[in-house]
């Protein structure tokens, strides 16, 4: 007569999950990553997440920074790396930094958290992110969230008609995220009206996603390295003389009232009244 004892599997490792979800399926903890240009919002988006100024906006930021919040009763990781240039080969000690942000974040971050403000974005802005996120490997695409800020210049404008008239070299951005996007004000801290929706964006690649971003092995991390390198090396050397080093950024015709003296990020004789 067989037993109605249920069978003790011996010797058989199940899976785990991917990690342990609390009530309503919500995750515990989010751990994420800031990447983009040296000064259109991207320390900024992080004191927004943070509630306050922890990332501090100068122009020399050389390494990677790590900070710890709580919203809505999470516990919320966020490393800072730093910037890039959009003229010129983002230097080997700043990749080595951004690659250093997976490891500050461990087991892996859910979700980078690419930057770009709204404004003009061209072919050199395109080519920029693709190369600087090439030091992540391929996977790291199905973990980035393109987070645009400066939304205030769209007034009644929706992000969709912005990123259409933008052409084909944001279309690819996105596409490459697979259209995930959101929107974000960083002139409030505080009660952040979008906070929830980005968190909601993120909580849903993460289960799309099937859990965090795994690091590269050593072998894929020095392959991209090299990759990279060999990219650098053949970069137009008259680009920086065709194409100020400001990155994506705001039209010119936009003003915010937000910049403070020695909190400037960016060129302040080039974009008045902009701040990162």
């Amino acid at each position: 007569m067989e037993s109605d004892k249920p069978t003790e599997l011996t010797g058989v490792d199940l899976p785990e999950p991917e990690e342990k979800r609390c009530e309503g399926n919500r995750l515990p903890e989010l751990r994420l990553v800031l990447l983009g240009w040296r000064w259109p919002g991207k320390s900024l988006t992080g004191n927004t997440i943070l509630g306050r100024e922890e990332f501090h906006l100068e122009r020399a930021a050389e390494f990677s920074v790590k900070r710890e919040t709580e919203v809505d009763g999470r516990k919320v990781t966020i490393v800072d790396t730093p910037g890039w240039f959009s003229a010129q080969a983002t230097p080997m000690m700043y990749q080595k930094e951004m690659l250093r942000s997976v490891s500050m974040c461990s087991p892996g971050p859910h979700a980078f958290l690419l930057v770009v403000p709204v404004g003009m974005f061209t072919e050199t802005d395109r080519v920029r992110i693709e190369e600087n996120l090439a030091l992540f490997g391929e996977d790291v695409w199905k973990h980035t969230l393109l987070v645009f800020t400066w939304a205030e210049i769209l007034k009644q404008k929706t992000i969709e008609r912005h990123i259409r008239r933008e052409g084909r070299e944001l279309q690819w951005v996105v596409d490459k995220c697979k259209k995930r996007y959101c929107v974000i004000n960083n002139h409030i801290f505080g009660d952040h009206r979008q906070l929830p929706s980005l968190m909601e964006n993120i909580e849903k690649l993460v289960a799309e996603e099937a859990g965090p971003f795994r690091p590269q092995t050593e072998e894929n991390t020095a392959q991209s390295q090299t990759s990279l390198k060999a990219n650098n090396e053949n970069l137009n050397p008259n680009a920086a003389k065709e194409e100020r080093e400001l990155g994506a950024r705001p039209k010119r015709n936009c003003s915010f009232s937000l910049l403070q003296p020695g909190n400037e990020d960016g060129p302040q004789n080039l974009i008045e009244g902009v701040s990162d």
